[in-house]
């Protein structure tokens, strides 16, 4: 074989380039004059090399070392070189094969390099043809090993860039439920895992609940133990993965909820307050964390890596711009292989697009409860318009009450009174019978304005079931708009299947004003809590806000009918109140909350 069809002259290695790691040199003859040759030659050169003087003992180094190179004989006493060069071959393909033989036949070179040798040598060999023949024989070797390697790099990159490219477009053509971001968060971790991938053995993924103050357990894939790993990935190694195909492995080799690393990660459940565990810190300082050993810049809890079953794996934070969403930990549980800095930047690129999938679900959950809360804004205010017209009506009437109580009682009363004292000073019937008219309709003016303190509805009370909670939350939804502008959050702790007896049009009037007054007492912002409790005999609806609170000399005269220490206030409200309540024979009871704030608790009969 010629140089020109040997050589390649673009790339050039150096000789301790032909040998990686613990691959070695074998030659093979049974003379072993030649062999003891040859390996002092090579090892002054750097190369390892083995000798065997039959076939029975190369076979034996066949299966031991990674061999390299062999320098074979033709002609052995157990065997016939050229029939062991198939034999070498289908061991370990990459292994090359330079003949070394006696016999310069030509048919029989040619024979050797149809079965798969890289060249063939002529006995006796001048070493320096030797040496740049081993050398040219190796460094194709080198390079072909290297060529597949890098095609298999690009294959994983392309791998990788397809998939992240799928999971984006899923991302931008679609607003992300929680069914979709399941199935992408999924293929995401088989991606981690699969041989065109990551390559990692398990992936298990944690994320924070929806208050941020616990990190749980949430998807896993990979194999239970090591036994099944070998099958599972040797099959799902053999399919072009695309989005679909990814999805659909993880069902057909079931990963499933009652699958072993499901398992684990149900048993991960870590509160955010606890800041030295690793997971935790790893999520909230955003920073990768890699564990080999057991070993790490910080205590690696012992516990974690009982329930892992490894005390090797990498820690990937998850995160948006405003908040720590979870953490990813893969690891290299059959193979046992390091972890390094290359696998890692490529894990992180995978956890990017994890962490903006989770971001794209929330806020598209955000927004839809948003959206259905203006909707229940929208609805109740239409529905429910009359009613705010009403509770408008009673101010203005309030109003108007107690500017007539104020500007016409006391003239009344004067007129009256004079009446009064001047019909006891004349006995003249003519002026007796004026001053008696006087009075009579002085009295019926004071009885008009007194009318006028008690202008509320004082129609009967007609009860029917009602179920408190939708009663509550319809009219907390009136004041949607005035709560989110003063920056006021409000609660709502209420049985959702809590049915009672009572009016709902007269008690709905009472929480417009109770929660009304809740709101103007919190101008700067507060929280607003209504909470129903329950027994057999009452039930108590108890409004509290976190505003200015109720000085204790006004506390006693809160629903006394016009009283107020608004300056635009007329103090029909809680007298309204107090009146609907005890028609229903309940009770009204205000007081101050010790954080500050007032407290009201409407207690009724529970029927």
């Amino acid at each position: 074989m010629s140089d020109t069809e040997l050589r390649l002259p673009s790339v050039s290695l150096d000789d301790n380039e032909f040998l990686e790691g613990a691959e070695v040199i074998l030659a093979v003859d049974d003379y072993h004059a030649v062999v003891v040759l040859l390996q002092n030659f090579l090892h002054q050169r750097g190369l390892t090399t083995l000798t065997a003087g039959s076939a029975h003992e190369f076979r034996q180094y066949l299966q031991e070392v990674p061999i390299a190179l062999v320098l074979l004989d033709i002609n052995l006493p157990d065997g016939n070189g050229t029939e062991l060069i198939s034999e070498i071959k289908k061991a370990s393909p990459s292994t090359a094969i330079i003949m070394l033989s006696a016999a310069t036949d030509l048919h029989t070179a040619l024979k050797c390099l149809r079965h798969g040798a890289d060249d063939y040598l002529t006995k006796p060999v001048q070493l320096a043809t030797f040496w740049e023949t081993v050398r040219k024989v190796l460094e194709k070797r080198r390079l072909q090993i290297n060529n597949r390697r890098y095609q298999q790099q690009l294959e994983q990159a392309h791998f990788r860039i397809q998939l992240l490219h799928e999971l984006a477009m899923k991302m931008n053509t679609a607003y992300l439920g929680m069914t979709a971001l399941d199935e992408i968060l999924q293929a995401i971790l088989v991606g981690i895992t699969a041989e065109e991938g990551l390559k990692f053995n398990r992936a298990f993924l944690a994320l924070f609940d929806t208050t941020g103050t616990i990190l749980e357990g949430r998807l896993a894939v990979g194999p239970g133990c090591r036994e099944d790993a070998v099958r599972i990935w040797q099959e799902m190694s053999n399919k072009a993965l695309r989005f679909r195909d990814i999805i659909d492995s993880i069902k057909e080799h079931d990963f499933q909820e009652d699958s072993e690393v499901n398992k684990i990660v149900r048993a991960l459940r870590i509160t955010s307050d606890n800041r030295d565990h690793l997971l935790i810190r790893a999520a909230m300082e955003r920073k990768t964390i890699n564990v080999c050993h057991g070993q790490c810049e910080f205590p690696v809890p012992v516990d974690l890596m009982g329930l892992l079953q490894e005390d090797s794996f990498v820690v990937v934070p998850l995160y948006s711009s405003s908040r720590s969403l979870g953490v990813i930990i893969a690891d290299h549980f059959v193979t046992g292989k390091k972890i390094d800095s290359p696998l890692i930047h490529a894990l992180e690129s995978f956890a990017s697009q994890a962490s903006l999938a989770i971001e794209h679900c929330r806020l598209y959950s955000d927004m839809e409860t948003k959206i259905k809360q203006l909707e229940l804004v929208t609805h109740e205010l239409e529905a429910n318009k009359d009613l705010l017209i009403e509770s408008e009506r009673y101010s203005v009437l309030g109003q108007v009450a107690a500017q007539l109580a104020h500007n016409i009682r006391n003239p009344i009363t004067s007129i009256g009174g004079t009446a009064r004292l001047l019909s006891r000073k004349t006995t003249d019937p003519q002026q007796l019978r004026f001053f008696d008219m006087m009075t009579m309709e002085v009295t019926r003016i004071e009885q008009t304005l007194e009318d006028l303190f008690n202008f509320v509805d004082t129609s009967p009370v007609k009860k029917e079931r009602v179920l408190v909670y939708s009663l509550i939350i319809k009219t907390l939804m009136l004041f949607y708009k005035t709560m989110e502008k003063q920056g006021i959050k409000y609660h709502a702790i209420v049985p959702e299947q809590l049915i009672c007896e009572l009016d709902p049009n007269q008690i709905r009037k009472v929480l417009v004003h109770l929660v009304r007054n809740a709101i103007e007492a919190m101008e700067n912002g507060g929280v607003l809590e209504v909470e129903v409790t329950t027994n057999l005999k009452y039930i108590q609806i108890i409004v509290q806000d976190s505003g200015m609170g109720i000085a204790a000399a006004d506390l006693q005269r809160v629903s006394d009918p016009f009283y107020t220490t608004k300056v635009a206030g007329t103090g029909v409200g809680l007298a309204l109140v107090e009146r609907i309540v005890k028609d229903h024979q309940g009770t009204l009871h205000i007081r101050c909350r010790e954080s500050g704030g007032t407290e009201v608790i409407v207690t009724l009969p529970n029927a």
